[in-house]
């Protein structure tokens, strides 16, 4: 109870800056706490998560309740069946707080969401929270709840993570049930944890990971526990030079240098890497995530094309218009970068570079200067390093490493072989251990 009393009092105190919370489940979450009381009294506890207020990004059903995507197509839509991963949360105790904000439909990176308002980061409420779970990273960057779900397509739960200080994964394609989910781009979509710690994110990801037999694109291998316990002594971190060092924020770049000269510190060793066809990803990752929304939402489109935000529905539009044969030769170009990757694999652990080339920009800006003081296009800059993870299905995590001159987070990604999500989470946890970034809190004293 006091868990739930004192997430609630902090959504009460900054949501209204914040935006992070499209429905919150005040009534039911206390109620719900207390009948946890009274099992953990009678000697029972569901799970690993028994008590713990956690949150759900609006695009994930919660059965009895509205799943809007962000939304006012969806806005009067009531779930009638829990998504996969809410099941297992719910069966592993958690308490629902709320669904979170998102950028609608999750076609975007920057959760400025003209239904339900601008998500904003707790850093500073004037710079943009990162998408599209951009409520997630902020419920939980500003202590608004413990843990939270994010979906992440072409970097969604990878970008809100650096963005806002905060830990969470992308799991390998297939990993997680996408079963009860609203999709963006189906053949990229995946669900995962964001939280405080490493560690936190790995109590979550062993309760949702895991074969659903409802999920024609769930992996059939089992998932063994996550481990944080690590010793990185000998781990062969990856580092493709020509592509992670470069066109990045000055910030941005000095960050990561120190968080790996940490690594390297506790026994790691740097590997550089050539990876040969990497330069064309943002192009390929872009068509795919222009086309299949496209097709999730032709009928929408054309029926209701007033009720998309302006932003999504150029987007859409745009998709509609792409040939085929640029569609297929973007699929042919993921099994050539994932092959590339593979092959790097024999020889290293886990590649390691930035989440993103550069810090939280202004709310509504639509371009970000990198270098040299020219402007480039937001979605293209935000996905130049999250992409690489998205196309190929690999998993990959971003960790708080550090802040720029405006004391704005910055984060570091991991990425790893195919269902090697417990070497990801520890690498992080070890690092955390030998840091405190991930201890600092916006505007705010931590709970």
């Amino acid at each position: 109870m006091e868990l739930v009393e004192a997430s609630l009092a902090r959504i009460a105190a900054t949501d209204g800056r914040m935006h992070a919370f499209i429905h919150i489940f005040a009534e039911q979450a206390r109620e719900v706490a207390k009948a946890m009381e009274l099992l953990i009294g009678a000697g029972h506890v569901l799970g690993p998560l028994h008590g713990i207020p956690i949150a759900l990004k609006d695009n994930i059903a919660v059965a009895g309740f509205p799943t809007t995507a962000g939304s006012v197509i969806l806005a009067d839509s009531s779930s009638t069946e829990d998504a996969a991963v809410t099941a297992r949360l719910r069966q592993a105790g958690a308490i629902f707080m709320g669904k979170l904000n998102m950028h609608e439909f999750a076609w975007g990176g920057t959760s400025a969401n003209p239904h339900y308002g601008t998500v904003a980061n707790p850093w500073d409420t004037t710079r943009f929270a990162g998408g599209s779970s951009g409520g997630s990273g902020v419920a939980v960057a500003a202590r608004m709840c413990f843990g939270a779900l994010g979906t992440d397509t072409g970097g969604s739960i990878r970008l809100p993570s650096a963005i806002n200080g905060v830990c969470g994964i992308r799991p390998t394609y297939g990993r997680v049930s996408n079963r009860g989910i609203v999709p963006l781009a189906w053949s990229m979509d995946t669900a995962g944890p964001l939280a405080r710690s490493a560690a936190d994110c790995a109590l979550m990801f062993n309760v949702i990971a895991g074969h659903d037999r409802r999920d024609r694109t769930s992996s059939a291998l089992d998932p063994d526990a996550a481990d944080t316990t690590c010793d990185v002594r000998g781990l062969r971190i990856g580092v493709i030079r020509d592509y992670f060092d470069v066109h990045l924020q000055s910030n941005v770049k000095d960050a990561v240098a120190r968080a790996l000269a940490v690594l390297v510190a506790l026994g790691a060793r740097i590997v550089d890497v050539a990876i040969p066809n990497i330069q064309a990803n943002i192009s390929a990752q872009l068509t795919i995530e222009a086309a299949e929304p496209s097709a999730y939402h032709q009928q929408w489109l054309r029926e209701r094309p007033q009720d998309y935000g302006e932003d999504v529905r150029t987007l859409l539009e745009v998709g509609e218009l792409l040939p085929a044969t640029h569609y297929l030769q973007a699929q042919r170009y993921r099994r050539v970068l994932r092959s590339d990757f593979l092959a790097a694999f024999k020889n290293v652990d886990v590649f390691i570079g930035p989440t993103l080339p550069f810090t939280a920009t202004s709310i509504g800006a639509t371009s970000v200067i990198i270098e040299d003081g020219v402007p480039e296009d937001m979605l293209a800059a935000i996905m130049r390093f999250t992409g690489i993870a998205s196309l190929t299905g690999l998993p990959a995590l971003s960790v708080p490493c550090g802040f720029d001159a405006d004391g704005l987070p910055i984060g570091m990604q991991i990425i790893g072989r195919p269902f090697a999500e417990n070497d990801l989470l520890a690498i992080a946890a070890t690092f955390q251990s030998a840091t405190d970034f991930h201890l600092r809190a916006p505007l705010f004293d931590a709970i």
